[in-house]
């Protein structure tokens, strides 16, 4: 049975932090970058929400639903995203990635790639999963393809599964990876960031 806990990742030209209220700050500033909010299939807070924002990732990683990490640039400290393990199910060693945002000038860049890296590196090797979730809205476009482009497998539609912050009702596509499939992906992404000029 798989547990988790907080825990510093770094590597790849990112590093994954723990979530804490000292970080409202650089979450704004990241937010600001592109007015992440206005995006209304994503969990990006408004300046007005980010200590709401934390406080309730906070309250799920203390009842063991979540695990929340802020994205900064290995070069620079600066805070440039989020991202979370989400309905951590450690009876069948599963835990989903999602919750993730980054700042619109490193959209497109090797972040994404490295964070989604280390992520499943910590979930495969250290904690032990089975199996690795992602799911987004299926009027996300651009993250089912970022998600496709990890190699990861569709697993299919839960119609009307989830409530947008807008109030309207997602149907939802879910994707996985499974502990066997790992080993090719993780030589699929390493040559990702080598292309990219990351190692």
């Amino acid at each position: 049975m798989i547990q988790v806990q907080p825990v510093t990742l770094q590597g790849h030209g990112v590093v994954l932090k723990p979530l804490s209220i000292d970080h409202a700050d650089g979450i704004s500033r990241a937010a600001a970058d592109g007015e992440l909010w206005k995006l209304f299939f994503t969990f990006v807070p408004h300046p007005s929400e980010v200590t709401d924002y934390i406080q309730s990732a906070l309250s799920n990683q203390a009842s063991g639903h979540m695990l929340p990490w802020v994205v900064v640039d290995e070069t620079t400290d600066e805070v440039i995203g989020a991202t979370r393990f989400h309905d951590i199910l450690p009876t069948v060693d599963r835990v989903e990635i999602g919750y993730t945002w980054y700042a619109q000038r490193y959209q497109r860049t090797h972040v994404n790639t490295g964070c989604k890296l280390l992520l499943l590196e910590h979930a495969f090797d250290t904690v032990g999963c089975g199996v690795v979730g992602f799911r987004t809205d299926c009027l996300n476009l651009k993250s089912q393809r970022a998600i496709e482009a990890l190699g990861a497998k569709r697993d299919g539609v839960l119609r009307h599964h989830s409530r947008r912050k807008d109030g309207s009702i997602s149907d939802d596509v879910f994707y996985s990876i499974l502990q066997t499939e790992w080993p090719a992906i993780r030589q699929h992404l390493q040559t990702r960031l080598w292309r990219h000029g990351q190692s």
